[in-house]
């Protein structure tokens, strides 16, 4: 049976996530912006965090690492040997293919620089789950503060490849920007105007818009969609690379 998912909100637009297996009772906390709505929910069901699994350095993804282990002392805490030194510290040091075994599942790892060098997803196969922090989010891909255009659009390549069901859990909730942002350079996307129209609608009602599906992001989210002939169109760039073509609209996204 898949995991139970449970996403939390954090601070003013984050996201954490649970992931839960009924048969052994093990649950993992993927990055922890703050512990007092990560705890709350553990608790609310009765759940203990066996797991910590951090994508990346950066403050709103690790900063309530010590709260939650003063009530999980036990939770393992796992992240990427390459930014080991800017993470807390670590029981599992991580690299790309490397695995864990989390309620009975194989968790693969993921290298994908380009918002932080050292950043990695955590991919749950059976369980169709993929866990992205700021790399690939919904309508969008993480400002690249540290990596270079090379590396984010391979980054992307790697997790584009996945199955059209696999839930793209991402770290913030910035899918009505990255929306907007998205209208300029693919505006003639009918899948991603009815997007826009559910993610106006979601938010009026105050529900997130995380997680969403590959298959949805690989139709609307213009970062996957480099070789698509209306964005080109759009961009005057018909004869560039789907390189230069991901670089420009990251170009523009900085300065929207």
């Amino acid at each position: 049976m898949p995991h139970e998912l449970v996403t939390v909100a954090c601070l003013s637009d984050n996201y954490a996530f649970l992931v839960h297996d009924t048969a052994t009772g093990e649950t993992a906390v993927i990055d922890v912006p703050e512990a007092a709505p990560i705890l709350s929910a553990l608790q609310e069901r009765g759940w203990t965090a066996t797991h910590i699994l951090l994508t990346h350095h950066h403050a709103d993804h690790v900063q309530g690492l010590r709260e939650v282990l003063a009530a999980h002392p036990r939770a393992i805490t796992a992240g990427a040997r390459a930014d080991e030194k800017r993470l807390p510290r670590l029981d599992i040091k991580l690299s790309e293919n490397d695995t864990l075994t989390i309620g009975g599942e194989r968790v693969e790892v993921i290298d994908v620089p380009g918002h932080t060098v050292g950043h990695i997803a955590y991919l749950f196969p059976q369980s169709h789950l993929l866990f992205t922090g700021d790399s690939l989010m919904a309508l969008g891909c993480g400002r690249l503060f540290e990596g270079s255009p090379e590396q984010m659009f391979e980054s992307l390549g790697k997790l584009r490849a996945l199955p059209d069901e696999t839930l793209v859990c991402s770290g913030h909730e910035y899918t009505t920007a990255n929306g907007r942002f998205a209208a300029t350079v693919d505006p003639e996307n009918t899948a991603l105007q009815e997007r826009n129209a559910e993610t106006d609608r979601l938010r009026a009602e105050g529900k997130f818009t995380v997680p969403s599906t590959l298959g949805l992001e690989r139709a609307t989210n213009p970062y996957l969609r480099c070789k698509d002939p209306s964005i080109r169109k759009t961009l005057n760039m018909d004869g560039a690379s789907d390189l230069d073509i991901f670089t420009e609209i990251r170009r523009r996204k900085d300065n929207f």
